[in-house]
């Protein structure tokens, strides 16, 4: 018995150990996740450095003006297209037979029309000799004329399905390169429904995202001095802004603006990544540097907001920085920030969300869908 009590003794103590490792073995846990954003410089003239994207300058999305089967596709993504080249054709027989139908009609109305003529002739000869009344000869006359309006309608109607017959062919307006082709042969498609999109043989542009924020302080027709493009390694271009669109992209809050390349714009095809140095504001005032309001807390020892290193893997660190706060700065129809007249610089990075739960240099988690 008392071997047993030594055994079970033992066997609890290693059961006991074994659980103490895998508690040890628990992950610590993941660093908290925040929400930051770059505090903004707004008046003042400088240098901004945008992201963007290159696009044709013109995009030409064709369509048939009528529906019906795709019998031929002459178009691939990535094919230059002359302008007047034929792309894609429908199956006409339907408006064929329509045609077809039409003639026919048109066949029996002039038939008609003769019986009305020769009809109205009888008439007026009875008329001038007073063997017909004014009423015969009025109703012969109304007949004729009904049916030239009736050819007359039925010729439109030909010209119509005529028509449709020849949209099912459809051509190249201008020479451009193909971008999209979102149909197949065979495929019944819609009147009006984008069979390719082309990109006109044109100069390029560049399309930037730009803050609520900046976006009035850009203009039409200012020079852009560089534009750099990933894929060419080396090469600078120049600009114009051409575009400032008045509404922000749907789900964002950046409006596009559109900057047309000026002065050469070879190896540049649409899709490639770009940076665009935009000068900005203009230099009788003074930089102001604006925060969202949520990134300011205030405790016994002052104002204040958290910066954020960036560091790798997605994490990064944060430090707290007093601040002077200035007023509140509207910057939207439904927006503001506030100004900081002291400690933060433009492109500083703050949190904006759970500030009252840091402590100097604790590590943090950030993804990019993160920052606002």
């Amino acid at each position: 018995m008392k071997h047993w009590n030594i055994t079970i003794a033992a066997f609890a103590a290693a059961l006991l150990a074994g659980c103490s490792d895998r508690q040890e073995e628990i992950p610590p846990p993941l660093p908290r996740p925040v929400r930051y954003a770059e505090a903004e410089g707004v008046g003042g003239e400088r240098v901004r450095i945008f992201a963007g994207t290159a696009r044709a300058g013109m995009e030409s999305r064709l369509s048939f003006r009528v529906g019906g089967s795709l019998t031929q596709l002459k178009a691939d993504v990535g094919d230059n297209i002359r302008k007047g080249s034929l792309i894609a054709e429908l199956d006409s027989s339907d408006y064929q037979l329509q045609v077809e139908r039409a003639r026919a009609s048109l066949e029996q109305a002039n038939a008609q029309l003769a019986n009305f003529e020769a009809d109205f002739r009888r008439v007026r000869g009875l008329y001038e000799r007073d063997n017909a009344s004014q009423d015969d000869f009025d109703a012969a006359q109304a007949a004729v004329d009904s049916g030239r309006a009736n050819v007359r309608s039925i010729e439109k109607q030909i010209e119509q399905a005529q028509s449709q017959v020849s949209y099912c062919k459809l051509y190249a307006p201008v020479g451009g390169r193909v971008a999209e082709v979102p149909v197949e042969v065979n495929e019944n498609v819609r009147a009006g429904q984008p069979i390719v999109e082309l990109n006109v043989y044109s100069t390029p542009e560049v399309e930037v995202g730009v803050p609520e924020i900046l976006i009035g302080e850009i203009r039409r027709g200012v020079v852009v001095r560089r534009i750099t493009f990933s894929a060419l390694p080396g090469e600078e271009f120049q600009g114009v802004v051409g575009e400032v669109a008045p509404a922000a992209t749907e789900g964002l809050t950046t409006y596009p603006v559109r900057i047309r390349l000026t002065g050469g714009s070879r190896g540049v095809l649409p899709g490639m990544a770009a940076e665009v140095e935009l000068r900005v504001g203009s230099g009788g005032e003074r930089v102001r540097i604006l925060v969202p309001p949520n990134s300011v807390g205030e405790d016994r020892q002052g104002r204040f907001v958290w910066t954020l290193t960036p560091g790798s893997e997605g994490r990064g660190t944060v430090a707290r920085q007093e601040v002077q706060v200035g007023g509140l700065v509207g910057t939207g129809a439904s927006s503001s920030a506030v100004e900081i007249l002291e400690g933060v610089n433009e492109g500083d990075l703050v949190v904006t969300a759970g500030i009252g739960r840091l402590a100097e240099g604790q590590e943090v988690r950030v993804r990019k869908e993160d920052r606002l």
